[in-house]
């Protein structure tokens, strides 16, 4: 399974570039009392911790732990080990990106089909303008406008997953998702609805789909049921080619919404040097990317079944 070697290598690269970056992982550990600790100190206390065994030891004890005892260490920006975190703050980055790119392949497929039934058309050129908008307004921008009106304007919920001093319920999550969910989804909207049309209009030209219209069947039966199936290949290649940069976004939008995420705790982590927690959402990051690009493929396969024989 080629997701184990890659990820193997993403998290020693990690650790490879922490050793020879500027940065002195006793003084995130000391914090103030850094200065006023003598360097024989600062020595011992360095040996103790094994900081000055090389990189490659050093991620080999880390990744003995993960691997035997889901021990990824102890996050000090939030005094809580890196498991746990994780437990508690991936759920909510899995499903802003889940939902974010469902309703990015929803409205692709019906602004994207639409607009290439009809082409020049007023759904064509309102599709094709917002895409062409979009790709140049980066998602944390969307965001800041999309506070701006609904939230601020129409009153809608909006920072975090549930109200002030209110604990998390469906019904609070499901109503504070709305907002980053369709923003993190229109960023994406750009790729998919352009190649969504692009690949319709190419299959209308197709044999198939001129002997289904010769024999009298309806416009949308023939472009949905004969046309669609066809353009769909390649609208699973762009999905999973745009896997990394959903989850680049999704903490984007995290960010911006307050979203219980591992965005803040991301942000955290690398302003106060946490690197346990930096080095557990890398590798995090990397598997989720991974596991969609693979349920990109099999979705590809289902589609296609002859792509096995290839």
């Amino acid at each position: 399974m080629i997701a184990v070697p890659i990820t193997t290598a993403v998290s020693m690269v990690t650790f490879w570039l922490a050793s020879i970056s500027p940065f002195n992982p006793l003084v995130a550990y000391l914090g103030e009392r850094y200065e006023k600790t003598s360097v024989e100190q600062r020595e011992i206390l360095a040996e103790e911790l094994g900081l000055n065994d090389s990189w490659i030891s050093i991620w080999a004890s880390w990744a003995r732990d993960v691997v035997l005892h889901w021990d990824w260490g102890q996050s000090r920006s939030l005094a809580l080990p890196v498991s746990e975190v994780l437990t508690d703050r991936l759920p909510y980055t899995l499903l802003l990106a889940g939902t974010g790119l469902l309703i990015a392949i929803v409205l692709s497929l019906a602004l994207g089909v639409r607009a290439a039934r009809f082409p020049g058309s007023l759904t064509d050129r309102f599709a094709t303008g917002l895409c062409y908008a979009l790709q140049g307004i980066p998602p944390f921008v969307v965001a800041l406008v999309a506070i701006a009106i609904f939230a601020l304007g129409l009153g809608m919920p909006v920072g975090g997953a549930s109200d002030a001093g209110a604990d998390p319920t469906v019904g609070s999550i499901a109503s504070h998702i709305v907002l980053p969910a369709s923003v993190l989804g229109l960023s994406q909207v750009p790729w998919l609805l352009l190649n969504v049309r692009s690949s319709v209009l190419a299959a209308l030209t197709e044999d198939h789909v001129t002997a289904a219209r010769s024999r009298g069947l309806p416009d949308r039966t023939v472009v949905w049921r004969h046309a669609l199936p066809g353009a769909l290949l390649p609208f699973v290649t762009v999905i999973g080619a745009r896997l990394p940069e959903l989850v680049t976004g999704a903490l984007l939008v995290e960010a911006v919404f307050s979203w219980p995420g591992l965005a803040s705790a991301t942000v955290d982590a690398a302003v106060s040097g946490d690197f346990p927690l930096l080095a557990a959402v890398t590798t995090m990051t990397c598997l989720a990317v991974l596991i969609g690009s693979l349920i990109a493929d099999s979705v590809y396969l289902y589609v296609d079944p002859r792509v096995v024989d290839v």
